[in-house]
């Protein structure tokens, strides 16, 4: 007998709804029914639920011993370069590829390349060409040297940065703070689901058992997708992203890898190729990357991407000084961050930071020694040393690490306050 949609708290009601709908493969919208709490302007949308009834992808059924029986192929003196860029939503990647006559050494050996905006939520029919402007370059772990991947800046039709282009104004702001050589640690939270929009390895009716062994666990009925975390962990060391490990998180089908420590601009460059690999390597296991940060509603941790900040004042002696000093700037400014730390300017993360399940509130800024509810966590060692570095436990996963890291460097170094950027003059 299917439980009532009625009785319970709001988040059992959504958890029941939300698991009903995959039970039945119904497509479901929200408000979920009997989610009379917020109708008719439901603020629990997931991605899941959207996706609860996706039929499964026929691609994942696909021979892959067939394609690797191309790829084997010589190709020549000529090379592959895909580039990948950010679209318009913000947290999304494309990707597209061309045939460059020579393996390019640097940047400048990339030509500049366009795309139809249109399709991309980034420009209208009517005026739609786009400029992909190359910005970095890796390895490309899929088709092997000396092919390559280009993660590009996006440009307007007049070479005007696009909307969702923070790159451009991160890289102004980290070159303004450079002889201060800031560092940037950022640890991805993500989920995996099936094609149909189900956690991975969970039961089709019911749930895991509750949130304990999880973490870090080791055997088939705690670790779920392990393959796909070697996969994706080798490719990331072949391509030259600087991934510094991987382990399994809380919730049951949900994972951890950390990028870092990187300086300046690298940080966001190296954690969106990272991105990009994962879902691509995803994509050859048949299974959906979710960076939701609340992808279960009900008594689940969400996804986050604490990111760890330092300078070389806060790494060297006495650099705790420096970084109380920074966490005090942080505390004045806490709703110009939480805006930036999601896409949506806050309300995606509404969902996670609640102060429960290893989050602090939304509301509210804290700070403390080892403590993982707090929005700033000082690690433990860091004040016995009185020296490293702070974590930021407040971006979800699916932030711009851009966004993220241009807003730390503009309060704690450039002492910036409000709840507006400056605007420097070029």
């Amino acid at each position: 007998m299917t439980p009532s949609l009625r009785g319970g708290s709001h988040e059992e009601v959504m958890t029941r709804a939300f698991f009903k709908a995959l039970s039945t493969n119904t497509p479901t919208r929200f408000p979920f029914p009997g989610c009379w709490h917020c109708q008719p302007h439901c603020k629990h949308e997931t991605a899941l639920a959207s996706s609860a009834a996706m039929a499964t992808s026929a691609s994942s059924h696909l021979s892959k011993a067939i394609k690797h029986m191309y790829m084997k192929l010589p190709q020549g003196e000529k090379v592959q370069a895909m580039y990948i860029w950010i679209d318009g939503t913000g947290e999304h990647l494309r990707c597209k590829t061309r045939t460059l006559d020579h393996e390019p050494k640097s940047l400048e050996d990339l030509p500049e390349w366009n795309f139809d905006g249109s399709s991309t939520f980034q420009a209208e029919g009517s005026n739609s060409d786009m400029y992909l402007r190359p910005a970095a370059m890796f390895r490309d772990p899929f088709r092997k040297d000396p092919n390559k991947l280009v993660l590009c800046e996006v440009f307007k039709y007049n070479r005007q940065s696009a909307d969702t282009n923070l790159r451009h104004t991160c890289r102004r702001i980290m070159d303004m703070v450079s002889n201060q050589h800031p560092w940037f640690g950022m640890e991805q939270e993500y989920t995996l689901l099936g094609t149909d929009g189900h956690p991975f390895g969970w039961p089709s009716n019911g749930f895991p058992g509750p949130q304990g062994p999880y973490y870090c666990g080791v055997g088939a009925d705690k670790a779920y997708g392990r393959d796909i975390v070697e996969a994706h962990y080798r490719a990331c060391l072949y391509a030259g992203v600087k991934i510094g490990g991987t382990n399994a998180e809380v919730m049951p089908a949900q994972w951890e890898f950390q990028v870092g420590p990187c300086e300046g601009i690298e940080m966001g460059d190296h954690l969106w190729i990272a991105r990009f690999i994962l879902h691509r390597v995803c994509e050859d296991f048949g299974v959906i990357v979710s960076f939701d940060p609340k992808p279960i509603p009900g008594n689940w941790n969400g996804a986050g991407c604490h990111t760890n900040f330092s300078t070389k004042n806060m790494r060297e002696d006495g650099g705790l000084k420096h970084i109380e000093e920074a966490i005090e700037k942080l505390s004045k400014r806490h709703q110009y961050h939480i805006r930036a730390y999601d896409p949506k300017g806050g309300l995606d993360n509404a969902r996670r930071l609640t102060g429960f399940h290893e989050t602090s509130s939304i509301h509210e800024f804290s700070a403390g020694v080892a403590n993982r509810g707090a929005s700033i966590r000082i690690p433990r060692n860091v004040g016995h040393e009185k020296k490293g570095y702070f974590e930021d436990r407040r971006p979800s996963a699916n932030c711009d690490p851009y966004a993220v890291t241009e807003a730390l460097v503009r309060t704690c170094l450039l002492n910036e306050t409000g709840d507006e950027p400056f605007e420097y003059k070029n």
